[in-house]
This record gives C-alpha cells, structure tokens and sequence, in this order.
C-alpha cells in the first residue's frame, strides 16, 4: 500500500470517527432526542438546535476556506458543488428526508453510526434507506455521474 494511500485512509478513518463520536456527544443516535427536537408543540427539547447551529457555522467557516482552495490539505484536486438549482427532485427529496428524520429520529449519519452501537432500530432504519435508495436508482433512470477516482 502507497504511503499516500496509507495517509488518506487514516484521515478519512480519523474524520470518520471524530464525527461519530460528535454525534454520539451531541445526542443525534438517540431517536427519542431527535423526535423530541421536532415536537415543537409538546415536550420540546430545543438542545439539538445549538447541535444543528455549531453545525452550520463549521459548515460555513469550511466552505469558506475550501472556496479560496483548488487542492485539499492532503494535496488532491478539491471539487465543489457549483449548481445552485432548486428543483423538483431537491424539494422532494428534503422532503422525504424531513419526514423520515420525523418518523424514525435517525438521518443517515446518526443511523450509521447507531447501527455500529448495535440499536435494533437502526438496522431497521439503514435496511429500509438502501433499499430506497436502490429503489430511487432503478426508477430515476438518469445516467448516474461518476466522480472520477483520485489517483494516489
């Protein structure tokens, strides 16, 4: 294995695990947190709005630096989404995302990371997004983009 190859698998497991570990801290693998984050008109927990608020700004501080970047802290091309379309299939799908979060309190991050800590939920969960999202890629019937491979 090339060391760069090495180094790469390291920071993404490294990045990976950081963020499971936030989200575990933060309360997000807990169904009944999340549900409760979103009954605004019974016992809300407002906790996960501060969660949510660190999110965007760490979010926002890191598109600022990666927009005034073309390479990544590890030396490889930087792509960035440039299309600013909202459409029909982004609507329905934050949609189905919203009403999903809504009904099982798992997104796919948190879910992941529950399904690794075992919660019988989460298996439910994960099983019932694969087969939606083999089920979207069977009737979609767009040619999928392939990113090309970063070349080590």
């Amino acid at each position: 294995m090339k060391q760069e190859t090495l180094l790469r698998s390291l920071t993404e497991f490294s990045v990976g695990l950081i963020f499971g570990v936030g989200l575990i801290l933060s309360g997000m693998t807990d169904p009944g947190k999340v549900i409760g984050f979103l009954d605004l008109f019974g016992a809300w927990d407002p906790s996960l709005a501060l969660v949510m608020g660190g999110a965007v700004m760490v979010g926002i501080i890191a598109f600022a630096i990666a927009r005034q970047r073309t390479t990544t802290f590890l030396g490889h091309a930087l792509a960035l989404p440039t299309s600013t379309d909202i459409d029909k299939r982004l609507v329905i799908g934050g949609l189905a995302f919203g009403v999903g979060w809504g009904l099982a309190g798992f997104c796919p991050g948190p879910a992941l990371v529950s399904l690794g800590m075992g919660q019988p939920k989460a298996v439910a969960f994960v099983v019932a997004m694969l087969v939606g999202m083999m089920f979207y890629e069977l009737i979609d019937g767009r040619p999928r983009e392939v990113v090309p491979a970063i070349d080590n």
